[in-house]
């Protein structure tokens, strides 16, 4: 069985870090392109940032450009989030995703539609 697990998320003061896990099992990260998405409340899902499956290139949303930084420990088959001045607006659930297919390379890291595994999630709030 595929499956996703991030944790990590929790409360903290605006200009403050948190580091989010995504545990892959049934799956070697190696072989896709991965990405973090958020969903605050009320609000549509939006793209954070990519990794792509050779690790040689990251994306990320201008709003978490420079603050956020991806990355993965292949031999931990893992994909992390570490988010840097943290503020109120990032507060959402931040969930992983995995591309729908491996070795893949795309035009285009910041559509959902292309990721076909998804975490539950993790919540991060941001007090002001």
């Amino acid at each position: 069985q595929v499956r996703l697990v991030e944790s990590g998320g929790g409360l903290v003061q605006a200009g403050g870090s948190l580091r989010l896990s995504c545990v892959a099992s049934g799956r070697t990260l190696r072989a896709y392109n991965m990405g973090w998405f958020r969903q605050a409340p009320g609000k549509e899902r939006e793209f954070v940032a990519a990794l792509t499956w050779s690790g040689e290139r990251t994306y990320y949303a201008d709003s978490v450009q420079g603050r956020f930084t991806i990355s993965r420990d292949a031999a931990k088959n893992t994909l992390y989030l570490q988010m840097s001045n943290l503020k109120p607006e990032d507060t959402a659930v931040y969930s992983c995703a995995l591309d729908e297919e491996g070795y893949r390379y795309r035009s285009n890291y910041y559509n959902s539609r292309n990721y076909a595994l998804w975490g539950q999630g993790t919540q991060v709030t941001v007090s002001s």
